[in-house]
């Protein structure tokens, strides 16, 4: 375990710095401890988090993957933070993090002509003293980094390469020479980067990439107290331990619905966690004589009004659980009432329904959108339930749980699995719903289904190439028009309410099942505090007709065409495969903006382009 100190926010932890995850401090590399880890026994360090939708749905698929007790009550939590009011002498809450890799590399070396060697040593080796130096056999002192590469599988393990067995593999001996990193020339090239040992066996780092080159995964978990009880069976994979590829966070993310906003039942869910066993009179006596913060705050009402509105909250959030996520969400925002929850400080969610003339919105361009909504608070809960290396797991892109059902298979976060990792972030946003009778008629052109058929093409490519293959599924043409114009209605409005691209989020709805088609945008901007945002995304709702043109005239020209415009999908097999138009000029966002990280783009399915003009949803 490190003994050294470094402080993250808690959405970091959440959204990139959680469990397993590798971390670079000064003088090391270390893993971020499982929940197990977690210091969360100090009072006040963290507190529940309250919601109901996201907690059905995480026990439910947990459950399925054997990573929750069918007896467990999952709770969500924030992660431990720092009183600055406690005492100096007081140990402040934290999460232990553990030295990964175990391997460090000299910082200095020996140069002969364009070769440079550098010696490599295993943490025990190191100067007792500090452990930031290693003492050669000519007693010089050599500072020491981390080595950048380990080994890890899909399954999310991670391991040190045993670079002795590694280099020797291929002579059926293992050797006790000093090993040597040694490079050549400055290209960076993995052939020209070679582990040397004393005795000449050497292997380069193009061939240490070479598929079962390390052999099998042993289930090595660094990041919790022990490891998988059986071995993995995946071959190991070569991992940089800095390359993006190395952690993929699984975050489930719901925007809150409101409950009934009375008194009453304000104050039970603010006490929710506490009495949501209580299902008589009797057993609300119980809890009131146990816990007397609970029995001041409920003090008032009877113990009858109070069981009967825990069974209240209970019924409604199962109801709306009946339902994924998404469709929720949609089925609220996109209701048409005047007013959608109630416009009060602790309010979840405050929206108001606009007439098309309050959003500039009487533009024969823009009738494929049937109307917007203000929405002037929201509250967005994120939750941690895992993590995938090598490659991210799929993205829930239609309001459906298949997806996030693949992503449940990912590495897990504890031993034994009680709660998640969760942060709650207050805004404000813009959403937009689509007309499904126009969006319809856009997709029976003929110019729509031959761009969709080049899509698909390219899509089966890409599936052909994951795991899950046969669980996967092509998203919806309207997803990839609908995902365009997000994009590009983001950066736009970026230049017009003062808020970065980069503090702009996209959620999008693209739903077709048994009720009909819902199709959706929601753009939003949350930040962690009791207070939220400013206003200044709403502010732009007068605007926002002459806005979202002005988006669609923007692509209309991207300085990468005409090679933009004529990507074909159909000729790749990477995620480049997974999207039409788009590139870095036109489309691609900030990744913590997109939902789907900039796959599924079209730009000549949104707008019309110098290829096309009669498959754009938002005509010229």
């Amino acid at each position: 375990m490190s003994n050294k100190r470094i402080t993250l926010r808690q959405s970091q932890l959440v959204f990139g710095f959680g469990p397993g995850a590798m971390v670079d401090l000064p003088t090391r590399s270390v893993v971020v401890g499982g929940l197990d880890l977690w210091h969360m026994r100090e009072r006040g360090s963290w507190r529940t988090i309250h919601e109901p939708r996201a907690v059905a749905v995480l026990e439910t698929l947990l459950r399925a993957t054997h990573r929750l007790g069918d007896d467990v009550r999952l709770t969500l939590r924030t992660p431990p933070a720092h009183d600055e009011g406690r005492t100096a002498t007081a140990e402040p809450p934290g999460i232990e993090a553990r030295i990964f890799p175990a391997w460090f590399v000299a910082r200095e070396g020996e140069a002969a002509g364009d070769i440079r060697r550098r010696r490599l040593v295993r943490w025990q080796d190191l100067n007792p003293r500090g452990r930031a130096d290693f003492v050669d056999e000519d007693d010089r002192r050599l500072p020491v980094t981390p080595i950048r590469f380990v080994a890890g599988c899909h399954k999310g393990h991670l391991q040190d390469i045993d670079w002795g067995y590694a280099v020797h593999v291929d002579m059926g001996s293992r050797c006790v020479q000093p090993l040597w990193l040694e490079e050549r020339g400055t290209s960076g090239d993995p052939a020209s980067t070679r582990i040397v040992c004393g005795c000449g066996a050497a292997l380069s780092l193009r061939d240490a990439q070479a598929d079962g080159r390390f052999g099998k995964c042993r289930g090595r978990r660094p990041w919790l107290n022990r490891d998988e009880p059986v071995d993995c069976g995946e071959n190991l994979r070569f991992l940089t331990r800095t390359a993006t590829n190395a952690y993929f966070p699984q975050v489930l993310t719901v925007i809150s619905l409101p409950a009934a906003e009375d008194e009453l039942t304000r104050l039970v869910e603010a006490q929710l966690d506490a009495i949501d066993w209580v299902t008589t009179e009797a057993e609300m006596a119980i809890a009131r004589r146990a816990n007397p913060p609970l029995r001041a705050a409920l003090e008032g009402w009877s113990d009858a009004e109070i069981v009967a509105r825990v069974a209240q909250l209970r019924a409604t959030g199962h109801l709306t659980l009946a339902k994924a996520p998404k469709v929720a969400e949609f089925d609220l925002l996109a209701s048409g009432l005047p007013e959608i929850g109630a416009d009060t400080p602790d309010a979840r969610l405050f929206a108001r329904t606009l007439t098309r003339d309050q959003w500039d919105g009487d533009r024969p361009r823009l009738s494929p959108i049937a109307c917007a909504v203000a929405v002037h608070r929201l509250r967005e809960v994120a939750c941690l339930y895992g993590f995938t290396r090598f490659e991210a797991a799929p993205t829930a892109i239609d309001g459906d749980l298949e997806e996030l059902h693949i992503a449940v298979e990912g590495a897990a976060l504890a031993n034994d699995l009680e709660w998640l990792p969760a942060v709650e972030q207050l805004g404000e946003g813009i959403f937009l719903r689509f007309d499904a009778a126009a969006i319809a008629a856009w997709l029976s052109r003929p110019a729509v289904a031959a761009r969709g058929e080049a899509l698909y093409n390219g899509w089966e490519r890409w599936s052909a190439t994951q795991a899950h293959a046969d669980k996967l599924r092509f998203p919806n043409l309207a997803y990839y028009a609908m995902h365009g114009f997000s994009h590009a209605l983001m950066n736009e409005i970026a230049l017009d309410c003062g808020y970065p691209a980069t503090a702009l989020k996209e959620r999008l709805y693209a739903v077709v099942d048994e009720d009909g088609p819902r199709y959706g945008l929601l753009l939003y901007t949350a930040s962690t505090g009791s207070q939220g945002t400013l206003g200044g995304l709403v502010a732009v709702l007068p605007r926002l007709g002459a806005i979202a043109e002005r988006a669609l005239d923007r692509l209309a020209l991207c300085s990468g065409d005409p090679i933009c415009a004529e990507h074909d999908p159909d000729a790749h097999v990477d995620e480049r495969a997974l999207s039409g138009a788009a590139c870095h000029s036109c489309l691609l966002v900030a990744e913590t903006s997109c939902e789907a990280r900039n796959l599924y783009l079209d730009r000549a399915l949104t707008a019309p382009t110098i290829l096309t003009d009669a498959a754009a949803l938002f005509g010229g």
